[in-house]
């Protein structure tokens, strides 16, 4: 046995248990870190073949290991903006040179120009849906833009779909053709009237009248819409300056009260200055009882800006405008890469790809072999405090230990010394 060789391993071991104690000093550090990953050491034997009858003590070297891939606990939060991956991925973040990282802390907020960015002013990317859709580009970062929720334009909703259901009375009484509502004529005459508010494509209100009429025909109506501004201005209603924006008729099943062979009802006109509307009517009946509206809901909206924002599972980001409306504005972009145990990590719990680590593949959220994102939500520290107390006694009893083999073998090498005196 060589003292050298003995009091060199016992210095291994003190330098391996020291880098240890390094790793569980980050751990404990960072137990708190959004997003922070564990950091472990592996120990692995260096032995010296000294061949038969004389044993060479070796060494003991460790390896860094990164426990990117395990999940951390998620919690709540009350910023809306605060983000979770549950799952596979990474969000990605550009700084403000264009370089772009890889991250699992969640914590975001909109700067002073509107943008989303992290403590660090890192920028979170995204795919702008207006411009170009959510279609990511699998194995790089070609179509990320940096999310811009706080500037965005004052934005009208043109009315395109409603829902619209009435009751019909049964008991009411017929018009004459003549008189129908169709023919817009000072003597017109109809059933029920319900009015509806409306958007153009500048988001103007529109009105329109629509007037249900029951025919001679037994279980026939007659539906007619009118814009409200070409009403007579003395009647309120007929005869108006300009044709019905639609004219249709409705047939219903005098044995049920609903429309013959229970089909769809769909009745369409082109609003004012704006688009095609299509008001779904199907579950309009003719029933005893008085007419009665039973449900009535339009699309579109006035001008307005981005109130607040919410994002749901997959990672859309809808403005909520100052009206209510909601819209898509982006979706947000993850990343994954074949070996994440391997990614070099960076300052601000930051990551990139390493020849190790593999390439960049991205994506978005709930597609194969990516999570799910969690608004209002953080994902903490995968570090358990306990596990850490417990390696940091086992290291430092180690140290001690090797440090007493070092101290013998000084004292014995002290001994070879005087043998000369």
């Amino acid at each position: 046995m060589s003292l050298n060789g003995m009091m060199r391993t016992s210095v291994s071991g003190m330098s391996g248990q020291a880098s240890r104690l390094s790793t569980v000093a980050d751990n404990i550090a960072n137990a708190n870190t959004n997003g922070y990953k564990r950091v472990t050491n592996e120990f692995y034997s260096q032995v010296i073949d000294a061949g038969t009858g004389v044993y060479e003590s070796g060494s003991v070297s460790n390896n860094i290991r990164n426990e990117i891939s395990r999940q951390g606990p998620i919690r709540g939060s009350t910023n809306p903006t605060d983000l979770a991956i549950e799952g596979n991925g990474f969000f990605v973040l550009q700084t403000e040179n264009g370089d772009n990282y890889l991250t699992r802390a969640g914590a975001y907020n909109v700067n002073g120009e509107g943008y989303l960015v992290n403590g660090s002013g890192q920028y979170l990317m995204g795919y702008d849906i207006a411009a170009t859709g959510a279609a990511p580009v699998a194995n790089g970062y070609g179509g990320l833009v940096r999310i811009d929720v706080g500037s965005q334009a004052l934005q009208a909703n043109p009315s395109t779909e409603g829902i619209f259901v009435p009751n019909l009375a049964d008991d009411a009484t017929a018009v004459v053709a003549g008189n129908l509502p169709s023919a817009n004529a000072a003597t017109a005459e109809y059933t029920s009237r319900s009015s509806l508010i409306l958007y153009d494509n500048l988001g103007n209100e529109r009105q329109v009248d629509m007037y249900f009429t029951k025919t001679a025909t037994p279980g026939e109506w007659e539906v007619s819409v009118y814009n409200t501004a070409d009403a007579d201005a003395t009647s309120g209603n007929f005869p108006y300056g300009s044709g019905a924006l639609t004219t249709q008729t409705l047939a219903f099943d005098l044995a049920t009260g609903y429309i013959s062979g229970g089909g769809a009802v769909n009745v369409s006109f082109t609003v004012p200055s704006g688009q095609t509307m299509n008001i779904d009517m199907t579950g309009i009946s003719q029933l005893a009882k008085e007419y009665t509206v039973i449900e009535a809901q339009m699309d579109g909206s006035g001008p307005a800006s981005v109130d607040r924002v919410e994002i749901d599972s997959d990672g859309i980001i809808y403005g909520i405008y100052e009206n209510g409306y909601s819209t898509p504005l982006f979706q947000l972009a993850l990343a994954t890469v074949p070996a994440p145990d391997n990614l070099k990590r960076l300052p601000g719990t930051n990551f990139s790809a390493t020849i190790d680590s593999g390439d960049v593949l991205v994506g978005v959220a709930n597609a194969s072999g990516f999570g799910a994102i969690h608004s209002g939500a953080l994902e903490e520290s995968n570090v358990d405090m306990a596990a850490e107390l417990t390696i940091m006694i086992e290291s430092q009893r180690s140290y001690t230990a090797n440090s007493k083999v070092f101290q013998t073998g000084s004292e014995l090498m002290e001994v070879l010394v005087n043998l000369a005196r």
